[in-house]
């Protein structure tokens, strides 16, 4: 679903930027990546072969999202890809000894998302060696994206994946599981006590309960019944089903 954006919006103000990229299939990986998650600014800094964007790899790759590498410009320099930013993030594996602050990828979307007068940009660095650290030096800050110690590799656009995903939910644009779905009523705590009056009966009714020694049967159903934030059409499916219990029962 596509979510409305407002002038300030983190998905117009951040925009992707590959460096040195050497896979035309990486580049259409990193379209696909960037659609799926809303956003369409994607940027190249001299990729390995000119006019990547419409090999037929990154075509493939792209699967769709051919609008967002369609729309990839291709620079000849950093200064022309960060032009009109004033935040940038370099993406790398290797922390270096001297770079600037080290953040995870939710400190940043945070940041950024948080931050309506930032233009900001995110750098990923070639396949086989990142990005340099005279690029890393000139960042604001330098995200490290925490993964298995033992095996930290994860491909460009997983990379870039992940970060998107980040903005996405600092922006506010993924709707919490409990808005998704049917909502009925919230039942009333009198439908519920009715409810559990009804059901004590059905369930005396069955010898399932003494009614002389009704120990902790009831408070456990009650705690049981209490999670589940009970709304009217449930509570009136639980007491038809008392009402045919006592029905069967006589």
């Amino acid at each position: 679903m596509n979510m409305p954006q407002t002038p300030t919006s983190v998905f117009q103000r951040l925009r992707f930027v590959l460096v040195e990229t050497s896979r035309a299939g990486n580049i259409g990986a990193a379209a696909r990546a960037m659609k799926t998650m809303g956003f369409g600014e994607l940027v190249l800094v001299n990729p390995r072969f000119p006019d990547m964007t419409r090999d037929a790899e990154a075509i493939a790759f792209a699967s769709g999202a051919l609008d967002v590498l369609e729309g990839a410009r291709t620079v000849s320099s950093m200064a022309e890809a960060l032009e009109g930013c004033n935040f940038a993030a370099a993406v790398s594996a290797r922390l270096r000894e001297f770079s600037p602050p080290v953040w995870t990828p939710r400190e940043f979307a945070g940041h950024v998302a948080g931050q309506g007068e930032l233009s900001a940009a995110l750098i990923f660095g070639n396949e086989r060696f990142g990005l340099p650290n005279q690029i890393v030096e000139q960042c604001n800050v330098l995200i490290n994206i925490p993964a298995n110690p033992d095996y930290s590799s994860l491909n460009l656009a997983q990379a870039l994946q992940v970060l998107a995903y980040e903005c996405r939910v600092a922006d506010g644009a993924v709707a919490p599981a409990s808005n998704i779905g049917f909502h009925g009523d919230a039942a009333s705590l009198e439908q519920i006590e009715g409810m559990f009056a009804h059901l004590e009966q059905a369930l005396v009714q069955i010898d399932f309960l003494d009614a002389n020694n009704p120990k902790k049967l009831m408070p456990r159903l009650k705690r049981l019944f209490s999670r589940t934030q009970l709304e009217t059409e449930e509570v009136n499916i639980l007491r038809g089903i008392a009402r045919q219990i006592i029905k069967a029962a006589k």
